[in-house]
């Protein structure tokens, strides 16, 4: 029965923690000169540079000196070192004790998946339903519990509340991934693409039925002076967000 259950067990997962099971090498083929850390680490410094859909298993070979066929030796396939790309990028961030109240925490927790999306942006589409469940993931997860154990809040609140941050983090994250694309793709900035299109949006929208839209987005452009502020809507949206949270967090306690 135990050799049915190890065979049965998800190939990514024991790769992930192959490092707390003693295996850093591919388990296939003859002697190997490279190891999965490298190919690993190949995948990343490609995923960074090109992002993730240029990612293919033959440009890791020719990063590393292998032929394509020897990169299945270290991993099974793409989808595989994507998972291992993932928790090792997640590795890259520390998990240092937390300090301050609630609020001080969830915060370095939010801005550190932040920090992180931005760093990678890759990560956006390499995140998993079930979670890449890496040594790495799931220390990150413990130290974000842990920024909110002892204040009162059931396991599964607790869960719902790293939940709503981290998905905040991801949404803001590619607001501003997107918005650095789009100067990149068209080659102007933001100021440069309102001062050339100014005159057009001026004339459309004078005598309009626009009022508002008129009114706000005119204090918004010379605000920002861009379309958007990326990192302003993250601020301020994050503290909305703990607004929230603060006051589940009364009502739960003034509950029990």
């Amino acid at each position: 029965m135990a050799d049915d259950a190890d065979q049965n067990t998800d190939r990514t997962l024991r790769l992930l923690w192959r490092r707390e099971l003693g295996a850093t090498q591919g388990s296939r083929g003859p002697k190997q000169s490279s190891s999965v850390d490298e190919v690993v680490r190949a995948g990343v410094a490609i995923a960074d540079a090109e992002g993730l859909d240029a990612l293919s298993m033959r440009k890791v070979g020719d990063r590393l000196g292998l032929r394509v066929m020897s990169v299945y030796t270290y991993v099974a396939n793409r989808a595989e070192l994507i998972a291992l790309m993932h928790d090792e990028a997640v590795g890259e961030q520390p998990v240092k004790p937390h300090r301050g109240g609630v609020r001080t925490r969830l915060k370095k927790v939010c801005q550190q998946l932040y920090d992180g999306y931005l760093r990678h942006p890759w990560l956006l589409q390499a995140d998993s339903i079930r979670g890449n469940l890496g040594p790495y993931v799931v220390a990150r997860y413990e130290w974000q519990l842990r920024a909110i154990e002892g204040i009162g809040l059931d396991d599964i609140a607790m869960d719902q509340v790293i939940t709503l941050v981290s998905g905040f983090a991801a949404g803001s994250a590619g607001m501003a991934i997107e918005a650095k694309r789009t100067q990149e793709s068209s080659g102007m900035t933001d100021a440069e693409w309102w001062e050339v299109n100014a005159p057009i949006l001026d004339k459309v929208m004078a005598g309009t039925d626009f009022p508002l839209a008129g009114r706000v987005g005119t204090s918004t452009g010379e605000a920002y002076n861009a379309a958007t502020d990326p990192d302003l809507s993250f601020r301020f949206g994050l503290d909305r967000i703990l607004d929230g949270v603060e006051l589940f967090i009364e009502q739960r306690t003034a509950a029990t």
